[in-house]
Parts: C-alpha cells; structure tokens; sequence
C-alpha cells in the first residue's frame, strides 16, 4: 500500500511552480510544437523552450518526442527522421552526420530490477560521428555508438558498438563492418519535415 503524506503546513511553492513549468514545456512541444510542419519553428523551440544543443544543417522531423528539458547536445549535419522517442532524461549526445532513422527509441533511464526499492537510473547514451541508426531500432541506457557504426532496422543495442561495426538483432551483434574512410555530410532540406 502506498502513503501520501502531505505538508500542508510548509507548502513548497517554489518545487511545484518549477514542475509545474517544465512539465508544461514539455506538454507543448511533445503535443503541439512537434506537428508545427516549419522546421526552423521547432528548432528555435527546442533549443529555447528546452535548451537542447543543436548544431547547424542539423534536422529533428515532426513527431519527434522528448522525456526532459536540457541533456541533448546535437552536432552539425544529423538528421533525427519522424516519430523517435528520445529519452533526455540520461542526457543524449550526438555527433556529427549522424542519421537518426523513424521511429527510433532511444532510451537514457531505467529502473534497477535487482534493487528492493526498484531504484530508477540514469546513463546517458553516446553517438559518435558517422553512425546510421535503422527504423525502430532501440538503444538501452548507458550505450556508446562508436565512430561509424551502423544498427539494422529493429536491432536492440544493449552494448556499446565499436567503431564501423554493423549490428542487428536483439540483442544486437555483429554482423559485417563499414568502411572506416566515411567521408560524407548530411543534408535533410525538407521544406515540411
């Protein structure tokens, strides 16, 4: 059975006003901001509203959802493609020409299922410059995804990949290697992605 005990004595207004804005920040940009089919409009919101970094001829597509504020550093030319959960709580760090594709989840936080208190964590994940990211894959807390790495559509990344490794399946292993002299930059100009 669960408890609430409330102080109605010592109210924390200043707790619950901070909440209360950075809940309502995210309620904007996750429900109405991320369907704004102006690209430049959701990127100035992001990185105002939520204070994410994000580097320049960098896209984020419409429907992309984000669990916090701050904890997202984004470099130049990265695409991250319609519909990706993005879990900021861990903090998120993506490199350079990285291509982020739909409907990926990536995941910062975590509950510690050996814990008797189920006590949550919060490891960040780490993509490199170069990596390709395939359609709904999934990418657990505290993973790196080195320089050049590829993840299969559907994969889930439980480790962290080594440079120019190809991965797939769940949990994702090794399964072939990409040249390790990329040399491309990404550049997603869609009027209304």
């Amino acid at each position: 059975m669960i408890s609430l005990k409330l102080d109605f004595e010592k109210p924390n207004i200043g707790f619950w006003a901070k909440r209360i804005i950075a809940e309502s920040r995210l309620y904007l940009t996750n429900h109405v901001i991320n369907r704004v089919p102006s690209h430049q409009f959701r990127l100035f919101c992001y990185r105002h509203l939520l204070n994410f970094e994000i580097g320049q001829n960098s896209f984020i597509f419409m429907d992309t959802w984000f669990d916090a504020g701050n904890r997202f550093v984004m470099a130049d030319h990265s695409v991250i493609n319609q519909k990706c959960r993005l879990d900021t709580r861990g903090g998120i760090t993506i490199g350079k020409n990285v291509s982020i594709s739909a409907e990926v989840c990536i995941l910062t936080a975590d509950h510690d299922l050996q814990c008797e208190n189920f006590t949550g964590r919060n490891r960040p994940v780490v993509i490199e410059d170069y990596v390709f990211v395939g359609t709904r894959a999934m990418i657990l807390p505290g993973v790196t995804l080195k320089k050049g790495c590829a993840v299969a559509a559907g994969a889930v990344v439980t480790r962290d990949v080594e440079p120019f490794t190809i991965v797939a399946g769940s949990p994702a292993k090794p399964i072939g290697s990409r040249s390790s002299t990329l040399n491309y930059t990404i550049h997603y100009d869609r009027l209304f992605a």
